[in-house]
């Protein structure tokens, strides 16, 4: 899958620029502020129908503007978000609207790496259980079926748990619910955690050389128990809360290097390894099940790194396996040192200055 051209209308601090790619490596340069990151994102934007960054739709529009678009030509399909003030977010593929935005999902196979990802090393656990349902939900439809309608029971169950007189037959209801979709939740992570870890690993040696032992575990209360009696034993404590203190809901990943957490003893350096481990691992995994090079977006991602683990990364994304590339930096001597490794490959350089791109034409 590869993306030949864009269309951007109105879209963060681009008011309408049309740029042309090449199906290899595709490099934006520009001071922090210019617009590396927003272009980037809008990429996202057509792959996984919203920002990368969380932020709310209406805030992505142009400062003064009621509209934004996002317009993509791949291989074969085209896609549009457009996204106006007080109205439902529109996403079409080939001219045709879709009626769920979910439906599109796993379309267009998207893996981005930013500064933004240590938070899944020291952020909350959320954020460790939506790196795992980002991806599965790009693999597996059904699971993401089974996750909206998971999360759609929990919503309801909270709201029953507020309410001064609790229908016992609704709870019950609910219960199922949660059980029902939550089992097969679970069993889909165990298993996913169980293909991706060694493709982790060995990643992850590749970029340290092998010095530092590392491992995840995937932490679950149903690891141990049924959710039939997770439910029955936290039934009080949910109810003197007022929200449903146990389930999948909950899970989370345990970073570990050499039997320590990450977040805690590990280094700059070491923790950006092990996030980019994470990532060139999510890229393999998803690539071999879905038998489609997934887009590979690359934001800043050599900030905090060293010489060797900068030399280990730029090895291992110059293979020429990763199919269609795009990159940022404020550096561009490292853009043109990392396109070096990969001579006999097509690129482009742009360079973006607020929300204005121009492609270097140069020998690079």
């Amino acid at each position: 899958m590869y993306l030949k051209n864009i269309l951007l209308y109105n879209f963060k601090n681009f008011r309408e620029t049309e740029i042309s790619f090449c199906d290899g490596l595709n490099c934006f340069v520009g001071h922090n502020g210019a617009g590396k990151t927003n272009l980037l994102d809008a990429i996202h934007y057509l792959s996984l129908t919203k920002s990368y960054f969380g932020s709310l739709d209406t805030q992505n529009i142009f400062h003064g503007e009621e509209n934004f678009s996002i317009t993509g030509k791949y291989n074969d399909v085209s896609v549009q978000c457009i996204q106006k003030k007080g109205v439902r977010k529109i996403m079409r593929l080939d001219g045709k609207a879709y009626d769920k935005m979910a439906s599109h999902i796993g379309k267009i196979p998207l893996i981005m790496i930013a500064p933004q990802d240590e938070e899944l090393i020291i952020g909350g656990s959320d954020l460790r259980r939506k790196f795992i349902d980002v991806i599965l939900s790009q693999l597996n439809h059904n699971y993401l079926e089974h996750l909206i309608l998971y999360n759609g029971v929990l919503a309801q169950r909270n709201a029953l748990l507020k309410q001064d007189v609790i229908d016992a037959s609704l709870m019950e209801l609910f219960d199922e619910g949660l059980i029902s979709h939550g089992k097969i939740i679970f069993e889909e992570r165990k298993k996913f955690m169980e293909i991706f870890f060694p493709v982790f690993e060995k990643y992850y040696e590749k970029m340290s050389a092998g010095i530092e032992k590392v491992s995840i575990i995937y932490s679950s209360p149903l690891n141990e128990n049924s959710f039939e009696d997770i439910l029955l034993r936290n039934a009080d404590r949910d109810r003197f809360l007022q929200y449903t203190t146990s389930g999948i809901h909950k899970d989370d990943l345990d970073f570990l290097m050499d039997g320590y957490h990450v977040r805690k003893t590990g280094s700059q350096g070491q923790q950006k390894s092990f996030l980019l481990a994470l990532r060139l691992a999510q890229w393999e995994v998803m690539a071999t099940q879905m038998k489609v090079k997934p887009l590979l977006l690359l934001d800043d991602i050599f900030d905090k790194l060293d010489v060797e683990r900068s030399k280990h990364l730029m090895l291992l994304l110059t293979l020429g396996q990763l199919g269609q590339i795009f990159i940022s930096d404020t550096d561009k001597n490292r853009i043109e040192n990392f396109i070096l490794q990969e001579k006999n490959r097509e690129h482009r350089v742009f360079s973006i200055d607020n929300g204005i791109v121009t492609e270097d034409c140069g020998n690079v």
